[in-house]
């Protein structure tokens, strides 16, 4: 199911990458927007690119799109696809490699084909509701991935650019329970990493992100075994009127490593 959706999703963002990686190599612009994230040439030519390579080939599905208007037609439609054409700006500024490309379809609110290519390798991640999730490299056939069966000693993460106090409170609350080193990751790289059992833990605190940031990467770690939730246990949804993830989102390579009877104190008592 969705085979035509999922190959459209690959070649997107493999055509997209081609853009985004000539940028890459120059000495590219810098611009800031509204809410003093970052945008570049990369951005807005690789939105242009998979929105207009997907219409083509789904002209009655809506679109959902980091760099391009919400104009709210979204909220019409049975599928929509819900795009981040350069994750991890701040990545891509600092040419790091750590930056991806988000491309999900939601069917009603509900994420059914994830796709988070990186274009510095040219490697795919990509999963399809109720079929897996596979790691795709250039020249290679994809393989079947799979969350680890940590519950001691979690290889934890945490953002390059946004790891924030409450965080970092958290993990030293909670220090015996990880490894010793919270390494930084970059943008969707961190559900991927989760997803093929070379890390097993992250947390984010706060709105700082938004549905374009996890729709693809909700499914790809879920169709691998493992979990993403916001902190008080709630799961996902999405083509929402607010694309914020207003509370930030915790996951693991499994339920019982989410630490939310923990996030939830945490978060009842910033609430009092």
């Amino acid at each position: 199911m969705y085979e035509k959706e999922l190959n459209a999703m690959l070649s997107a963002v493999r055509l997209a990458a081609k853009h985004i990686m000539s940028v890459y190599a120059t000495d590219f612009e810098v611009e800031i927007k509204s809410d003093d994230s970052p945008v570049t040439l990369a951005d807005k030519g690789a939105d242009e690119i998979l929105r207009k390579t997907l219409a083509e080939s789904f002209p009655d599905y809506g679109f959902l799109t980091e760099e391009s208007k919400d104009t709210g037609e979204r909220k019409t439609k049975e599928f929509v696809f819900i795009i981040d054409p350069v994750d991890g700006t701040s990545d891509f500024v600092a040419k790091d490699g750590q930056f991806c490309t988000n491309v999900a379809l939601a069917r009603n609110g509900e994420v059914v084909v994830g796709v988070i290519h990186l274009p510095a390798s040219g490697i795919s991640y990509y999963a399809v509701k109720g079929e897996g999730s596979y790691r795709l490299e250039p020249g290679k056939e994809a393989v079947r991935i799979h969350v680890s069966d940590r519950e001691k000693n979690l290889r934890a993460m945490r953002s390059i650019s946004h790891c924030n106090e409450k965080e970092k409170a958290f993990y030293a609350a909670h220090a015996s329970s990880f490894e010793p080193e919270i390494t930084p990751v970059g943008a969707a790289y961190k559900f991927c990493l989760i997803a093929e059992g070379n890390k097993d833990f992250f947390y984010r605190s706060g709105a700082g992100t938004k549905e374009w940031d996890v729709a693809s990467g909700d499914l790809i770690l879920s169709e691998a075994g493992g979990i993403m939730v916001e902190p008080n246990g709630k799961p996902f949804t999405y083509n929402r009127d607010d694309v914020y993830n207003r509370n930030g989102y915790v996951m693991a390579n499994k339920k019982e490593n989410l630490f939310l009877a923990s996030l939830k104190a945490d978060g009842n008592q910033a609430q009092r």
